[in-house]
This record gives structure tokens, C-alpha cells and sequence, in this order.
């Protein structure tokens, strides 16, 4: 995994792939399955920060 995450609200699915130490294939895989969350922004499927930041374990800076 990386040590630390740039300050983005959304993350393209490569991106997200990237911070989490993940293949592309593998995010692809999870966005599919449902594990990896995402939503359409301007007609492309990208991965909130906040999503990312929840599954790296990290406080999103949202309320619970």
C-alpha cells in the first residue's frame, strides 16, 4: 500500500489502483463486484476519495 494519498475528491479507477497498491485489473474487478464504490461524473466512472480513504483505513474527514 502507499504511504500517503494526494488530496483529490475523486480518483479515476487507474488512480484509485494506484494509491491502494493495487492492479488496475484487480480496482476494474472490485468496481464490477460492487467492492470498490464509484459514480458518474461528467459521463466517466470515477472512485470517490472518500471511498479510497475507507478502505485504506485513513479518516475521510466526514462524520460517521
Amino acid at each position: 500500500m502507499r504511504t500517503s494519498m494526494p488530496k483529490q475528491s475523486y480518483y479515476s479507477v487507474r488512480e484509485a489502483a494506484w494509491v491502494l497498491g493495487i492492479d488496475r485489473s484487480t480496482a476494474s474487478r472490485a468496481v464490477r463486484l460492487g467492492s470498490l464504490r464509484t459514480v458518474r461524473r461528467r459521463g466517466r466512472l470515477v472512485v470517490p476519495a472518500a471511498a479510497v480513504a475507507r478502505l485504506l483505513g485513513e479518516p475521510s474527514g466526514g462524520a460517521s
